[in-house]
């Protein structure tokens, strides 16, 4: 195996850092040498990596996850294209010079590799300019429209008729066009760099020498991708500031319910409270994490539910009968692993495309954020009282650990072609 010198480039989205760490980590661990431009609200996820930490200087730098200091706030938007406009703006062109600039410097370090977290267009503009090749990471489903994928963000499901197959295409072609609202400012920026313009803004992410997803292929929807997307295999771990935490089972004879709604702000607190509520009518005992994010102050608690900031999920989950959460990916691919089935509440982003596969495979049940205790605490029984639903995310749990597993993600990010004379 020849030595090869990797940066990686990371936005913190919450959910998107643990399988991003984690893949730095194992190269790390693999003898690699590994540099992660990082914001400081995640410089204790890299530095326990073992890589080296370079903060951002001129691109966006939270020193944290509470709400005030979101530079998005996706949680305030109603409508599709205003989460489109307000994400172009906040994450993805409006800062993408800034992120060039500072990955422009790194890139003195001569990487063999730049590793993007997939709203860093910056990044990916100053390799494609420096001449070095760059992955981009994919911590959930495959988010791009495609010819023949079900729409993301919508919390469909395949489409199995001619009506279906255009309606897929047409709300694909919907959403390139509305990411396309940053496309004049991304070919901007692009041109400044000496580089030629791109079509679509999504095209500067299919440009990548590898897309790579990091999940199973048989819990995303069938589809055909194309050669340069590459299904590696989901990430188990815990994210740090919950690993260092310690958690007992509750004694007892009542089935345990785990509820984990985000690791960010998503004005989830009153879904939250919901389900509190819910659990608080039922014979079980449950733990909720609240996550870094959220003031656990805000929540009233009930005597059978312990609030907690952080316990290692894969911990709990060992002893859980039910997961109630968001629909984060991570969670999600978490509570599958262990055969734990799931009630779904999705707040946003990739969360009703995952609640749309789990409820599909039979693994779950999915709601919506704004149901109400009664209907909360029904789902939960339901799901209780029939085994079928343990018995599917069982199924489908065998495929995510093998999966998970694999050395697919090194082996793609090891294979690195020959740009400095070395062998790969």
């Amino acid at each position: 195996m020849n030595h090869h010198n990797y940066l990686f480039a990371l936005v913190d989205g919450g959910g998107n850092v643990p399988p991003e760490v984690s893949a730095a980590r194992r190269l790390v661990g693999r003898g690699h040498s590994v540099t992660i431009l990082a914001e400081d609200s995640i410089a204790l996820d890299v530095r326990s990596s073992g890589a080296v930490f370079r903060r951002w200087e001129h691109a966006p730098n939270r020193p944290d996850r509470k709400p005030g200091n979101d530079p998005s706030r996706d949680w305030e938007c109603k409508y599709p294209w205003q989460l489109v406009h307000r994400l172009n703006e906040t994450l993805i062109v409006g800062p993408a010079e800034r992120y060039a600039r500072d990955v422009s410097a790194a890139i003195e370090t001569s990487p063999d590799l730049v590793v993007c977290s997939m709203f860093c267009v910056g990044a990916m503009i100053a390799a494609e300019k420096a001449g070095v090749p760059f992955d981009v990471l994919f911590t959930t489903i495959y988010p791009l429209p495609a010819e023949g994928i079900t729409p993301f963000g919508m919390g469909l499901r395949p489409a199995r008729t001619f009506i279906g197959r255009w309606r897929d295409r047409s709300l694909n072609l919907l959403a390139e066009r509305l990411w396309d609202s940053g496309l004049t400012t991304l070919n901007a920026l692009r041109r400044a760099y000496g580089l030629s313009p791109v079509a679509h803004a999504f095209d500067q992410l299919r440009r990548a020498r590898r897309q790579l997803v990091q999940t199973s292929a048989d819990f995303d929807f069938p589809w055909t991708p194309p050669p340069n997307v590459r299904y590696v295999g989901p990430v188990l771990d815990d994210p740090t500031w919950a690993e260092d935490t310690s958690w007992t089972p509750p004694r007892g004879p009542n089935p345990l319910v785990l509820v984990a709604m985000s690791s960010t702000y998503q004005d989830q607190i009153a879904s939250l409270q919901r389900v509190i509520d819910a659990l608080g009518t039922l014979p079980v005992q449950a733990v909720v994490t609240t996550g870094p994010a959220l003031d656990s102050s805000a929540l009233h608690a009930r005597a059978n539910v312990t609030i907690v900031r952080s316990a290692p999920h894969r911990q709990v989950l060992q002893h859980a009968a039910l997961v109630v959460t968001h629909g984060g990916h991570g969670t999600v691919i978490k509570a599958l692993a262990a055969g734990v089935p799931m009630v779904v509440l999705p707040h946003g982003r990739d969360q009703a495309d995952t609640a749309a596969r789990v409820d599909a495979r039979g693994a779950g049940l999915a709601l919506k954020r704004s149901a109400g205790s009664a209907a909360i605490a029904d789902a939960v029984r339901r799901i209780l009282r029939d085994d079928s639903y343990r018995i599917a995310a069982r199924r489908l749990g065998q495929t995510v650990c093998r999966d998970a597993r694999s050395d697919a993600l090194i082996r793609e990010l090891e294979d690195i072609p020959d740009i400095q004379g070395r062998a790969s």
